[in-house]
């Protein structure tokens, strides 16, 4: 029976004070399991930093490590969708490249899968980022649970381990812009969940900002469930008869007080811009699973690669000793080199 190996996988962009330090700590986890090949995956999204040199000089030297250079960012969803089902391992390790999932949990990660699980998924337990944000966010998981058909999975950023069968059955579901995480509690296989305390950032800045968080917040509510259109629906019923109650309570008390009730402007223009709210918001909703439809009937590649390296080489051992660049550290300047003229866009 052959060995199985191990793929990790590490979407990038603009991450060159880091790239460095999360491959050498996911060699020294592969060098103390000892026992699995392994490929580290990196998939950067057009980086405008020198991401990419240090990539190429890392893959020059440890042939474990596959680089794809996508032709331009292709966003925070389809660019790691894309890596994950390049990724050739019996299992699929997805983690982040400004470290804040730790490396040191791939061993637990490992441990799960050998005992069984199709899926070891890391959960937040606690995190050093901002308490409101890390507040909103429980909330919106909360949210997202009530509104969504599915169980879905609190606290769960995408960090974890895939067993090669769940990897293909991402891939059956064809969608060309999912939300990860959904797609996971879809799958329904037997999961483990191992809980851990989220560290800061150490190098760089973060590069969601509220629009990404917005978007993806949206595609995890309207991928999964049916309740906000349905609820347009019941707010649209809700106002006519909130309406028909005022107008009729209005009639009544001009009848009553014929010479001395006055209607006025203001309640009519109250009125009036209560129900081009709730008429905005319903189009919002209708946009938003209008958008999905369009998104879906577009049906384009995840990414469109400018170059790939090092794919040649097939899994091997991780090289013992840690990886210096020339004694140089990850964030000094480096020239950025061309890519090369071999490249072909990879389909999906």
């Amino acid at each position: 029976m052959s060995q199985k190996t191990i793929s990790i996988m590490t979407p990038c962009y603009n991450e060159e004070d880091n790239v460095l330090n999360v491959y050498n700590q996911v060699r020294a986890v592969m060098v103390g399991i000892g026992k699995y090949e392994y490929e580290h995956l990196f998939i950067d999204n057009s980086s405008r930093d020198n991401t990419v040199a240090i990539l190429r000089m890392i893959a020059a030297q440890d042939p474990n490590v596959k680089v794809i250079v996508n032709a331009r960012n292709f966003g925070h969803i389809r660019s790691p969708i894309h890596a994950f089902l390049q990724a050739r391992g019996d299992a699929v390790i997805s983690i982040v490249a400004d470290l804040q999932d730790p490396p040191p949990m791939i061993v637990d990660l490992i441990r799960e899968w050998e005992n069984g699980a199709y899926c070891v998924l890391g959960i937040k337990r606690t995190s050093e980022e901002h308490s409101l944000m890390f507040w909103l966010r429980k909330q919106y998981y909360k949210f997202a649970e009530r509104m969504s058909s599915i169980e879905t999975i609190q606290n769960f950023t995408g960090f974890g381990l895939y067993d090669r069968k769940v990897v293909e059955l991402v891939r059956q579901f064809d969608d060309p812009y999912p939300y990860f995480r959904g797609i996971i509690a879809e799958i329904g296989l037997p999961t483990v969940k191992l809980f851990y305390d989220q560290p800061s950032r150490k190098f760089g800045v973060t590069k969601n900002n509220w629009y990404t968080l917005f978007d993806i917040a949206m595609l995890g509510i309207t991928n999964h469930s049916k309740v906000p259109i349905r609820l347009a629906t019941f707010a649209g019923f809700g106002g006519a008869l909130l309406s028909f109650v005022i107008a009729l309570c209005y009639l009544i008390a001009k009848l009553v007080y014929w010479q001395t009730f006055v209607v006025g402007v203001a309640p009519m223009l109250i009125g009036m811009f209560f129900m081009l709210s709730i008429v905005l918001v319903c189009l919002g909703i209708m946009g938003e699973y209008v958008g999905s439809i369009f998104t879906r009937l577009q049906h384009l590649p995840y990414a469109v690669e400018l170059d790939r390296f090092n794919f040649e080489n097939s899994f091997g051992r991780p090289r013992p000793e840690p990886l210096v660049l020339n004694g140089i550290t990850s964030g000094n300047p480096i020239a950025s080199p061309a890519p090369s003229t071999g490249a072909v866009p990879s389909p999906s």
